[in-house]
């Protein structure tokens, strides 16, 4: 039996629903649900391990799996630590309600740009791939995944939205003279540098959590710091939702360096 026309005066409202549905497109929850499944199983938990303390394991910060998926991208802050006899750095990895433990073989900090690769033991991690972020226009909508507060909730990552509010530019703070040393100076010479500033509530277990678009699922920049709103304020009990992000072009040229494919 042939499909029945569809009667005149309705054409208009199915147009009309049509056209609403190409523009708006489904609601914006969608794109984050599939998302979300998606790049959780790249996120993990930077700490330290230590057989004799209790706890074992304390966290640092957040990263994620790049390249060959053996290699995490974190902060450089993250990793910049003085570790105790027998103390060692590790990945820790959510599965399943359990937590699975990986050393960390080697790493290399970019301490100006504030971003650190570490290579990491055992099989491959599904990485996540960049995406151009010279291209990223104000007013994105994107994401960013992790632990904000560390082990405090349990091994479990989070997402919170991150509106990009603006591209703006990274000054090193100024030093006294008694504080100019190589590192310093080198810091000041190489540190100034644009970064997403994101209205998005981050906080400190946040540090290394991967900045991306739930529509294509690339990663766009990486959590590096939020704004404090006042001198000795904790971001954990007052967080100020000023939010920066060092944008992924300069994980890409850490990867090339270390002659790792993006």
């Amino acid at each position: 039996m042939p499909p029945l026309p569809v009667p005149l005066f309705r054409r208009p409202l199915r147009l009309l629903l049509v056209a609403g549905a190409l523009l708006f497109g489904p609601p914006s929850g969608a794109g984050y649900i599939d998302a979300i499944a998606a790049v959780k199983p790249s996120v993990v938990a930077i700490g330290t391990f230590a057989p004799d303390r209790s706890p074992r394991v304390r966290m640092a910060g957040t990263g994620f799996a790049v390249a060959d998926g053996r290699h995490v991208v974190t902060n450089a802050h993250v990793v910049d630590m003085k570790l105790a006899r027998g103390e060692r750095l590790v990945v820790i990895r959510a599965r399943s309600g359990d937590a699975e433990v990986r050393q960390v073989l080697g790493s290399v900090p970019r301490a100006e740009r504030d971003i650190a690769l570490l290579e990491v033991g055992g099989p491959a991690l599904p990485p996540l791939a960049l995406g151009d972020s010279d291209t990223v226009p104000e007013g994105s909508d994107l994401a960013i995944t992790g632990f904000p507060l560390g082990l405090i909730l349990g091994l479990h990552p989070v997402t919170h939205r991150a509106f990009l509010a603006g591209i703006v530019p990274f000054n090193v703070p100024a030093v006294r003279g008694a504080q100019l040393t190589a590192k310093s100076i080198k810091a000041r010479k190489n540190g100034n540098f644009s970064v997403f500033q994101l209205d998005a509530t981050a906080f400190p277990g946040n540090s290394g959590s991967p900045l991306y678009n739930p529509a294509d699922r690339k990663v766009y920049g990486i959590v590096s710091m939020v704004f404090r709103g006042r001198t000795g304020a904790n971001p954990a009990e007052q967080p100020s939702g000023i939010t920066f992000a060092v944008p992924a072009s300069h994980i890409a040229q850490l990867l090339r360096d270390q002659g790792l494919t993006p």
